[in-house]
């Protein structure tokens, strides 16, 4: 067998196992989005169909009627976007500094940066939970932001992302007198937009979906966020219907899914270019 052949013949196995793989992530998706327009007989129908032989918009109308939807989604939103460009100005300017400022020390500081991530987040829940308490912030936006304002990981990206940059492009700048926070916010942040977009994807994605802080910071139902709501209305002693809970799920995981389809050219671009592909 010739090289060609052999080269050939390993494409296609490595594009079959890719798509197997992508079916198996995919299809519980795909069930879930189509199961949500589906009435009640022909979520109990065995055997079960794929598509919907009377799709119906009952299932959302329902979940508008059952559930402050508009306050959840609102709470959400606003949740996810301050933790996310949070963590794009903090991550950001952290990373600058350890990328391009020389200061005693600065290997250590980034040492201990990259040893939170060995810390696992069930060990920081209880502190934190206190810290918010004796703050004064429980119930409030506040306690679902600052926690996650900025994060190791995010430190990390954009520091790799910033080595990139070349030094000489800096040094001119200080040589007709830019300070750092111009060198930093006018000729850095600029080439970041790869790192800036791989990162804000990350982000959303962790805050929009997190699950186990509101659950604890929150006990004020005006202030849960859209999965702590869903859950609760998920394990109501009336039982709702499984086309709402299928609803209530879609509508979770589309804004991400928007989200990752708009900056998808950005993300991959951002995870090659900072080192992280394996």
């Amino acid at each position: 067998m010739n090289p060609a052949t052999r080269r050939r013949r390993a494409s296609i196995l490595v594009t079959g196992v890719l798509a197997v793989g992508l079916m198996l992530v995919v299809m519980p998706f795909v069930w879930m989005l189509l199961s949500s327009f589906k009435d009640v007989e022909e979520l109990a129908a065995r055997p079960p169909t794929w598509l919907p032989s009377r799709p119906t918009t009952a299932n959302y109308a329902s979940l508008l009627e059952q559930l402050d939807f508009a306050r959840y989604f609102t709470n959400s939103a606003v949740v996810a976007v301050l933790v996310t460009v949070a963590n794009l100005v903090f991550c950001s300017m952290l990373g600058y500094a350890l990328a391009k400022l020389r200061f005693p020390g600065r290997r250590a500081l980034f040492g201990l940066v990259m040893g939170t991530l060995l810390v696992p987040s069930a060990v920081t829940l209880v502190p934190m939970f206190v810290l918010m308490s004796r703050l004064n912030l429980i119930n409030s936006f506040p306690a679902l932001i600052l926690p996650f304002a900025a994060g190791p990981f995010g430190v990390f990206l954009m520091r790799q992302f910033m080595r990139q940059i070349p030094d000489e492009l800096l040094d001119a700048g200080r040589v007709d007198g830019a300070g750092e926070f111009y060198l930093f916010w006018r000729v850095a942040m600029p080439l970041c937009g790869p790192a800036l977009a791989t990162l804000g994807i990350l982000t959303f994605l962790a805050s929009w979906n997190n699950f186990i802080w509101p659950l604890v910071v929150t006990t004020d139902q005006e202030m849960f966020t859209l999965p702590v709501a869903l859950a609760n209305f998920a394990t109501d002693p009336n039982h709702p219907e499984p086309g709402v809970l299928m609803a209530g799920s879609a509508v979770l995981v589309l804004p991400v899914l928007a989200v990752f389809l708009v900056l998808q050219r950005f993300f991959t671009r951002g995870i090659a270019m900072t080192g992280l592909k394996g």
